[in-house]
């Protein structure tokens, strides 16, 4: 699990990753990414799981499975970075090893693409 201070829960942080970041979607999730000029403290990772994705036991599983997924990525995270993750719906019916290697490969693309920039 990502620990409180590794996690996004501002609404601000939310609104400035996913209009000033960089993007990248795959068929079940899409990563937007962003790092304040002069950002410090831990990398933060926020996600965003809609009701059209399913009943609110099937949003928490998956953002369970996310929180998880996200711990082991956080090395790759630069200091004061955010990271917000949104769940397509067709995550729901995908398996918890395909969701956690699209998470993987969803953000290895939004870094690669905004060292790119």
């Amino acid at each position: 699990m990502l620990t409180a201070a590794h996690r996004l829960r501002a609404a601000a942080e939310f609104t400035t990753t996913t209009r000033k970041g960089f993007r990248a979607a795959k068929s079940l999730l899409v990563a937007h990414y962003h790092l304040p000029p002069g950002a410090t403290g831990p990398a933060k990772v926020g996600f965003t799981v809609s009701s059209a994705v399913g009943g609110s036991v099937i949003r928490h599983r998956l953002t369970r499975q996310l929180r998880a997924s996200c711990r082991a990525l956080l090395p790759e995270l630069p200091t004061g970075s955010r990271l917000v993750v949104r769940v397509l719906p067709a995550a729901a019916q995908a398996p918890a090893l395909a969701v956690q290697n699209e998470l993987r490969s969803v953000v290895t693309a939004v870094l690669d693409q905004a060292a790119t920039k």
